[in-house]
């Protein structure tokens, strides 16, 4: 299984993008310590997640970026909480 990164910005402030948040949750484990990146452990190819993600409620002027992690990771500031899930899922 791989690690996604999964970063965007969402533009539009009135709109609820509850139905984006609940497409990762369901994707498998997830990581979400800030505020609009998250990792993802999936099979799936980043072109499928970005176009899944894209249908779930983005609108045309939101930007995202979906990218498989490989190699060397390094982080602060993060509970202990989030470092394991990071050391536990990055390795």
């Amino acid at each position: 299984m791989r690690a996604v990164l999964i970063s965007y910005d969402l533009n539009n402030s009135g709109k609820d993008y509850t139905d984006v948040h609940e497409y990762i949750k369901g994707e498998g484990t997830w990581w979400h310590h800030l505020e609009s990146t998250w990792i993802l452990r999936t099979e799936k190819p980043v072109r499928q997640i970005r176009d899944e993600i894209k249908a779930a409620g983005l609108d045309g002027d939101d930007e995202l970026l979906v990218v498989e992690l490989k190699g060397a990771a390094a982080w602060t500031g993060f509970s202990s909480r989030g470092s394991e899930w990071l050391k536990k899922h990055l390795s």
